[in-house]
């Protein structure tokens, strides 16, 4: 029996429909990257390229430079925040969303370095090491040894790590531009941007910032995807400005009264989603758009999240790029989990010609006429 207080129960279907159609995936968009980026609340980025391929699967004519010139012209940057991972952000969310994790990573830096830094105080270190990296951006591997030369003895990696928890700390150009390299060199975000943080913008504005790009959510899934605890009382509070629906399962769904929620018939095209995507990672019931069997084939043990492939909304295999030698393209290597229709296995091969395309030019108008869409299909 539906509880009328909270409204109707929302499927499986209607909740993948939802997510899909905040996440742009049901139809690319002639967008600004900026807007999308602000849009997702960030892209989860440890690997530098995911977010320029997340961008293509979701923005109209996409090319890479128009990410490289917003990290170099500093309105975005890549911070440790959400779950306590690199994720790429805005400047203004930066300033904004950091101070509301701050609480949170200090507290999983003391669980975990604590006894390695017996008699180091925290706010020593944090002054000590806002010195060294505003000075110069510095790796961890540097930051380190000189942190242990102000505290000889002490790890010198459980001394960068617990400066990473403390200081807003940004990893600098050319780390993160397409087709550049170079070590993760790490400034403040005050100093990298020049302008303090905005703590002003509180917790309640970032859960609702999250229903908009992945709602409608539970409070578990909220949970999950800030790597935040303590999150009921915060929505109990928002409850007289949401709706409230049910999941099958009987849990309560907050969402924006306004947000879309599509038809659960709703066709929607075929994707190829991004390797750590957060369509994946925000939710602590994954089956709105994963099926449970699935996860282990998707998630690596060692925490790699491989590229995936929707089909009607749904991951139903995962992709990967093959490189070639000097004189033979790369290809696209799609392992699919079950038999598709072969309209969606047609998709697949286009948006897999069209992605190798992309990650040759950087340019998703690009001529898609180089490289091989192979599967290694379970059918």
């Amino acid at each position: 029996m539906v509880d009328t207080r909270t409204g109707t129960v929302l499927g499986r279907r209607a909740l993948n429909r939802a997510l899909l159609e905040r996440q742009l995936l049901t139809e690319r968009r002639p967008l600004p990257a900026l807007a999308v980026v602000e849009r997702l609340v960030g892209l989860q980025a440890q690997d530098p390229r995911p977010p320029y391929v997340g961008l293509w699967s979701r923005v109209a004519d996409f090319r890479a430079e128009q990410l490289s010139r917003l990290v170099a012209e500093r309105a975005v940057v890549r911070i440790a925040l959400l779950r306590s991972t690199i994720h790429l952000v805005s400047a203004a969310d930066c300033l904004a969303l950091r101070p509301v994790m701050q609480p949170q990573l200090e507290r999983w830096a003391a669980a975990m370095y604590r006894s390695r830094l017996a008699g180091v105080e925290s706010a020593e270190l944090a002054a000590v090491a806002r010195g060294l990296v505003e000075e110069r951006p510095l790796t961890f591997d540097a930051l380190g040894r000189l942190l242990a030369e102000r505290w000889p003895g002490r790890d010198a990696a459980a001394l960068a790590q617990s400066a990473r928890a403390l200081l807003p700390l940004v990893q600098v150009p050319p780390r993160g531009l397409w087709g550049a390299s170079g070590p993760a060199a790490h400034t403040t975000a005050e100093g990298w941007l020049g302008r303090p943080g905005a703590p002003g913008a509180g917790v309640e504005a970032m859960v609702l910032r999250y229903l908009a790009a992945f709602g409608p959510a539970t409070v578990r899934d909220a949970q999950k995807w800030s790597g935040l605890t303590r999150l009921r009382e915060v929505l109990e509070r928002l409850r007289s400005r949401l709706r409230v629906f049910r999941d099958e399962g009987g849990a309560e769904l907050y969402d924006l009264p306004d947000a879309p929620r599509p038809d659960p018939d709703t066709p929607v095209p075929v994707r190829l989603v991004a390797e750590f995507d957060n369509l994946l990672l925000s939710h602590a019931d994954r089956t709105r758009v994963l099926p449970d069997p699935h996860w282990a084939r998707v998630c690596t043990r060692n925490g790699l999240v491989r590229g995936t492939v929707l089909s009607d909304g749904f991951v139903q295999g995962t992709w990967r790029i093959v490189c070639g030698g000097r004189e033979v393209p790369p290809a696209l290597s799609v392992e699919l989990f079950a038999p598709l229709p072969a309209a969606d296995r047609e998709a697949v091969e286009r948006e897999g010609r069209r992605l190798l395309a992309f990650s040759l030019s950087g340019d998703s108008t690009a001529p898609d006429g180089v490289g091989e869409v192979l599967f290694t299909a379970m059918d």
